[in-house]
């Protein structure tokens, strides 16, 4: 037996049981205006200093429009009414996989503000295509676009 090949092995082994893929919701918020939601990524996470659409992991046991509205009500202090799924994507950064399951907000109450400190925006599509988000967020930033159009 090569003991280089099952060094090579492990270490193969040990790297994939650290890449775990993190299951996320994204809240797509577009105002009576047609204006997009987004939020700044603090310097302290992955992807700091980047754009995001709010929204965040989706705890074990709860279903994606919850963890939507959980997320939504923690960072931006609105209550989510009515959401329709958008879109779900796979991503793989270098560190972690991603899985996001987007929802576009229909209707929500409350004035959107950043409850943990993180600054936020409302957008116009033409200016969120030139905002630097996470490349998972490409996508979504394409059919937001389209979605706008047809506003």
């Amino acid at each position: 037996m090569n003991l280089a090949l099952v060094d090579q092995a492990k270490n193969i082994n040990s790297a994939m049981a650290n890449y775990h893929k993190v299951q996320v919701v994204v809240g797509v918020v577009i105002n009576s205006r047609g204006k997009v939601l987004v939020a700044l990524r603090p310097e302290h996470v992955h992807q700091s200093g980047l754009w995001e659409f709010p929204g965040g992991k989706i705890e074990a046991g709860e279903l994606p429009l919850q963890a939507l509205q959980r997320e939504l009500s923690e960072e931006v202090g609105i209550d989510v009414l009515t959401a329709e799924p958008l879109t779900q994507l796979d991503y793989a950064y270098e560190d972690k996989s991603v899985f996001l399951d987007v929802w576009r907000v229909l209707s929500f109450n409350g004035e959107a503000h950043g409850k943990e400190g993180q600054q936020i925006d409302w957008v116009l599509p033409s200016e969120l295509v030139k905002l630097a988000v996470p490349a998972a967020n490409y996508p979504i930033v394409e059919t937001v676009v389209q979605i706008c159009r047809g506003l």
